[in-house]
């Protein structure tokens, strides 16, 4: 019998309370940090296809659920032959092997049965890829842009033609990611709102479309390829650069659902999600008549003279909704993000450099910006340069953009 030194045994029970403690404190966050089914987006330990909205994804889930009980058939009955065969026709039961060659009626019913089988499943199948594939006679045409990393929403055709939307992941759900990781408080942990059922999955500005109503849904992208995916609506369709693709929806009922991109677009990739909130006819009429009133409100003239302080607010409010998300609040950035607090292309009193940044994009990984408007590039400029330790007080006016458009 060995014997253990009493500091030696305190110091392995001290290690093993440790490991028990660790392990406790593990279970307990896991738990505490357990979020709920999101209705209209993904399930906790969901094993199925989430729930249809649309007929279409209906259809889909119908043939899913053929497919696995002709496959789940076709495996039982042949799996069941062949053991059946090794165990009654063993060689310990003095079985001997069949010797025939050429039996051309077992030939042929191999051959019929697969191509029956085969048959009726394609004509099922085939009935609703055409039906997926009919984009005609929409009631709303929506043009969906994808950029690294975010989508945009125009309204080309329909009730709120004209509409233009930018949708980015919400900032504080964006920051939350962040901290991950790090060190977080128990409370923080245990509150249900440090890890909502939404998380990564909430926008600034969702798309809305009205319920009933035949959706056509046109795809491209700025940069890189991408992919529109919404599963409860059944639909995903890539978004290619300079390509257009479409699919289409019609939602059977009012509510808010969601999807991401689903092509690797990037190291944002995950941060690029799609919320699309149906409502009734009423409610769409309505929003569409406010969306349409706020964007002539906002409606600017390039050739506006702008204060510097009013350009800092508004540009404070473009960084806000568009910038803040890789950039952060304080302007640090982080990892391959560069920060914008004392950089030298921000610095500069070449205002036109930073102005080709917005417009052009930078090193495949700062976006093109070229969707907002004159005004607000030169806002934003104009607050990166005078906001944090940048007092440059240098402004950049909108029609110093335009021009660098042409």
């Amino acid at each position: 019998m060995t014997f253990h030194p009493p500091s030696k045994l305190i110091q392995r029970g001290q290690r093993a309370a440790a490991w028990a403690s660790s392990a406790a404190m593990l279970l307990w966050a896991q738990a505490a940090m357990a979020v709920n089914d999101l209705p209209g987006g993904p399930g906790v330990r969901q094993y199925d296809l989430p729930a249809p909205a649309t007929k279409i994804a209906a259809a889909q889930q119908d043939l899913h659920v053929m497919m696995l009980w002709i496959c789940g058939v076709i495996c039982v009955a042949v799996f069941g032959v062949m053991f059946y065969s090794i165990f009654a026709h063993r060689k310990s039961k003095g079985a001997k092997s069949a010797d025939f060659h050429e039996l051309t009626t077992v030939e042929i019913v191999w051959t019929i049965i697969p191509f029956l089988i085969v048959i009726g499943m394609a004509l099922p199948a085939t009935k609703v890829v055409v039906a997926q594939k009919d984009t005609t006679n929409a009631d709303l045409t929506i043009k969906a842009t994808g950029y690294q990393w975010k989508w945009g929403y125009d309204y080309i055709k329909g009730e709120g033609e004209g509409i233009q939307l930018i949708s980015t992941l919400d900032v504080e759900q964006r920051q939350m990611s962040d901290n991950r990781g790090q060190h977080v408080d128990a409370q923080k942990i245990a509150d249900k709102a440090a890890m909502p059922d939404n998380y990564l999955l909430k926008v600034d500005e969702p798309m809305v479309v009205p319920v009933g109503k035949k959706i056509r849904v046109i795809t491209t992208a700025n940069d890189v390829i991408h992919s529109f995916m919404v599963p409860a609506f059944g639909i995903k369709q890539d978004a290619i650069p300079g390509f257009v693709r479409d699919t289409w929806f019609k939602a059977e009922k009012v509510g808010d659902f969601y999807g991401q991109c689903a092509e690797l677009c990037g190291k944002e990739h995950a941060y690029m999600p799609i919320h699309v909130r149906v409502v009734s006819e009423e409610d769409y009429a309505l929003w569409a008549e406010g969306k349409l009133k706020a964007q002539a409100a906002k409606a600017d003239d390039p050739n506006k003279v702008w204060a510097l302080p009013d350009l800092v607010a508004r540009g404070e409010k473009v960084y806000a909704a568009n910038c803040a998300a890789c950039h952060l609040p304080t302007g640090k950035g982080g990892g391959a993000i560069k920060p914008l607090d004392g950089a030298a292309v921000v610095l500069d009193a070449d205002k036109s450099k930073e102005i080709a940044v917005l417009l052009n994009g930078q090193n495949n990984i700062m976006p093109a910006w070229k969707q907002l408007s004159d005004t607000e590039i030169a806002a934003v400029i104009t607050y990166t340069k005078n906001n944090w330790s940048n007092k440059t007080g240098q402004i950049v006016q909108p029609a110093e953009v335009l021009a660098a458009r042409k």
